[in-house]
């Protein structure tokens, strides 16, 4: 299982890539491989402001839909539009064209409650 070092993670079983004010976000390699195969991913909050946990989108695999929570408070800046036409891009490259959200984060505090890539690991049991 792939739980690349450099990135931050959350309970929910996203990814977190932290580029100064901005965080990059999408569901971890173990997520979607428990989804399955993801058939649509939709983001309706581009331009809103969201609190830490609060739904910013979903994400629809063959048999279940599940919600996506933003790991930070900030603004939605950016949708990965390419997931449109190609979700599937979620489950063949988690952590790099199938990113899903970017994020302008307001309190760059959050950042330290995010789990570290060991931490995830135990949370998964790898």
């Amino acid at each position: 299982m792939n739980i690349p070092q450099e990135l931050k993670y959350t309970k929910d079983h996203e990814w977190v890539k932290i580029d100064g004010d901005v965080a990059t976000v999408g569901v971890t390699d173990f997520a979607q491989g428990e989804l399955g195969d993801i058939v649509y991913v939709e983001v309706e909050t581009v331009g809103d402001t969201l609190d830490r946990e609060e739904v910013f989108g979903t994400v629809e695999a063959v048999k279940t839909v599940s919600d996506l929570f933003s790991p930070l408070s900030g603004e939605i800046i950016e949708f990965n539009d390419s997931l449109e036409d190609a979700p599937e891009k979620v489950n063949s490259d988690p952590y790099g064209d199938g990113w899903m959200v970017k994020i302008r984060i307001s309190d760059t505090n959050e950042v330290s409650d995010l789990l570290s890539a060991e931490e995830y690991k135990d949370l998964i049991g790898g």
